[in-house]
């Protein structure tokens, strides 16, 4: 069964672009996943990278460009300044740990609700009502929200230290354990999708 790891962001618009993709792809080629939420900002500092609002306005201008025709693309609404853009994407990153551990309930419909909240609801994902609310609508026990909190630090660090480690410098960023192939961004999923079928 291959095995992908799937570094990202609860707060990232590309992460959020990219919608119930990658379950789909899995479910194709019989794929397992595993969600490794990461600190982004973190990230970038580590591998050369700058926060949109560091960037060259030219860089954050087309950043907006971007956004506004992937979301046009996907057929998805966006609000391409949200109220609660940057926040605090900790307490939302453990509540996936701790839900991925957990089980009984759809990680990534877990994922999907998070960026929803940010990107489409102009909800506070570093909330603790709203994360209870989003792990509940995933299939998840809201308690999880005040579980594991330790557990869960450890784990987000784990990612960050993995990430840098395997090559990964932005989100979403997918690995194929068994090929170590990387793909960067919402816009490469169809190049996972055909390297799980053995095309590239």
């Amino acid at each position: 069964m291959p095995q992908i790891d799937y570094f990202f962001s609860t707060f990232s618009p590309f992460t959020y672009l990219a919608g119930d993709e990658l379950e789909r792809i899995a479910e194709r080629h019989g794929a397992e996943v595993t969600y490794r939420p990461l600190d982004i900002v973190a990230l970038f500092a580590r591998t050369g990278g700058t926060t949109p609002a560091e960037r060259h306005p030219n860089r954050q201008a087309y950043r907006m460009q971007e956004l506004e025709r992937g979301a046009k693309k996907r057929g998805v609404p966006m609000k391409l300044r949200p109220a609660y853009f940057p926040t605090n994407p900790a307490p939302s990153s453990y509540a996936v740990i701790a839900a991925q551990a957990a089980g009984g309930g759809d990680v990534g419909a877990l994922v999907r609700g998070f960026l929803r909240a940010v990107w489409e609801e102009d909800r506070d994902i570093a909330d603790d009502a709203v994360v209870r609310e989003v792990l509940g609508a995933a299939g998840f026990d809201p308690g999880l929200a005040d579980r594991g909190l330790l557990a869960g630090a450890e784990a987000y660090g784990r990612n960050l230290e993995e990430a840098v480690e395997r090559g990964v410098f932005g989100a979403p960023f997918y690995i194929v354990a068994e090929t170590d192939q990387r793909f960067w961004g919402h816009d490469r999923l169809d190049d996972l999708d055909r390297h799980l079928a053995g095309k590239l």
